[in-house]
């Protein structure tokens, strides 16, 4: 039901807001002002989100709990896609949401609205090591052919001659 009505209103105040401004400033600046706004999102998104991506990482990389790095990755992804939508509403909600103070308050709303049933980083219990194929004594037998560079770099190769006229 939610879902049907933001796909019901966000229409309709976009068409409003462009009404409303388009009224005020003109056809010219409307417009100008959502492409401005597609543009400035783009490279805003673009520094975000390699922010989230490096705390990601270090996430990653500390065994720590990507939750929070994930969910403001995600946030910054939807307010990607809500600027490149062309209207005020969705810029305003994709603006916001690349402060990370909203972010944050937003992750901590969502969290306090869900259960965590359980959370483990690693091999769970039951987990048994097998390792790799080369871990077990396997052999992989191969041949290779020791390629010599041209003495001559001017010349064409072979591959790129077309067909022989006979």
């Amino acid at each position: 039901m939610y879902l049907f009505l933001a796909f019901l209103l966000v229409p309709i105040i976009e068409i409003a807001l462009f009404i409303q401004v388009g009224g005020l400033i003109g056809l010219w600046p409307t417009l100008a002002i959502v492409v401005l706004t597609a543009v400035l999102g783009t490279v805003l998104v673009r520094t975000q989100g390699r922010m989230a991506l490096g705390q990601l990482q270090r996430s990653f990389a500390e065994l720590g709990d990507p939750t929070e790095p994930l969910a403001h990755g995600a946030m910054i992804l939807l307010s990607g896609a809500l600027l490149l939508t062309p209207g005020f509403f969705t810029d305003a909600i994709g603006f916001a949401l690349l402060v990370p103070a909203i972010r944050i308050t937003v992750f901590r709303y969502l969290k306090s609205k869900v259960t965590v049933a359980q959370f483990q980083m690693g091999p769970g219990p039951g987990f048994q090591n097998r390792g790799t194929p080369f871990d077990q004594g396997d052999v992989v037998d191969g041949e290779f052919t020791e390629v010599r560079p041209r003495k001559d770099p001017e010349m064409p190769s072979k591959w790129v001659e077309g067909p022989h006229q006979h």
